[in-house]
């Protein structure tokens, strides 16, 4: 059976959820994207059931510090357990090369001479470029940039043995660059900040973000199946699986999926 865990669906600044990152957890193995922006991401994790001698592999889309300063604490973790010989084999945490160099200066600067010594020895930082391919686990992933106009950002698409396509187009707009990518998805991931209805409040075009309108518009013209949408204010706790999904159901006509923290999407 596999399911998507979302370890957190907020933007930056909410206090009411996590900051957006999510497991692919397979019957024996799990697929993180992004850490959240600090130690929290080890509570989400344990919450969320997952067994850490699971997790070998690991994507992360940007350096922005909800995305990228809880990849600290997965290594942290990693490496301690490592140290206790409670882990075997090696986690591999892809990324482009500005985020990959974000995380190495961090650990740096911040983390126990023991544990950086399994910095590329079991602990492996993985450049990826656009448009290249790598078959993990049960996936065929093609990682794709979205040409952020704000800090490089990279997206994915993984298609499984069975033909399943999930896509994931980081947290912000969708761009052409990648749409031959995308296109066809039966599961795709998209950030939506807040409901157009409240795009003058929370002002999401001067963040770079979308609504949940123009989310939806937008994954209806690439014909997915189904839409993830995260990456959100937290004003509308707890009413915000139900407002969004009222606004989303007028402009997709495929599945929905508003999820809260902690929440499991089967596929």
């Amino acid at each position: 059976m596999r399911e998507i865990v979302m370890l957190g669906t907020g933007n930056a600044m909410v206090t009411k959820y996590y900051n957006t990152c999510f497991a692919i957890k397979l019957p024996k193995e799990t697929f993180l994207v992004d850490a959240g922006g600090g130690n929290g991401i080890l509570g989400q994790i344990e919450k969320a059931g997952i067994d850490y001698v699971d997790i070998h592999h690991m994507f992360v889309t940007h350096g922005h510090t909800d995305h990228v300063l809880g990849v600290v604490w997965i290594i942290r973790k990693i490496a301690a357990l490592l140290a206790a010989s409670k882990y075997t084999g090696k986690l591999y945490i892809y990324g482009h090369a500005e985020v990959i160099s974000i995380i190495k200066s961090i650990a740096e600067l911040t983390l126990k001479k023991k544990d950086l010594q399994q910095l590329d020895k079991n602990i492996v930082l993985t450049v990826v470029s656009d448009g290249e391919e790598k078959d993990c686990m049960d996936m065929h992933i093609t990682f794709f940039d979205i040409l952020s106009t704000k800090k490089q950002q990279f997206g994915f698409s993984a298609v499984f043995a069975d033909g399943y396509k999930l896509s994931c187009l980081g947290d912000e707009p969708y761009n052409e660059h990648c749409k031959d990518i995308v296109v066809g998805s039966d599961l795709l991931m998209s950030e939506a900040f807040c409901l157009y209805a409240d795009r003058d409040k929370f002002n999401p075009y001067e963040k770079h973000h979308s609504t949940v309108k123009e989310a939806c518009e937008t994954v209806q013209g690439l014909k997915a199946k189904a839409v993830v949408l995260y990456h959100t204010e937290d004003k509308t706790y707890p009413e915000r699986k139900v407002k969004y999904s009222a606004e989303a159901k007028q402009y997709f006509r495929g599945g929905i999926y508003i999820p809260d923290d902690l929440e499991k999407i089967k596929f």
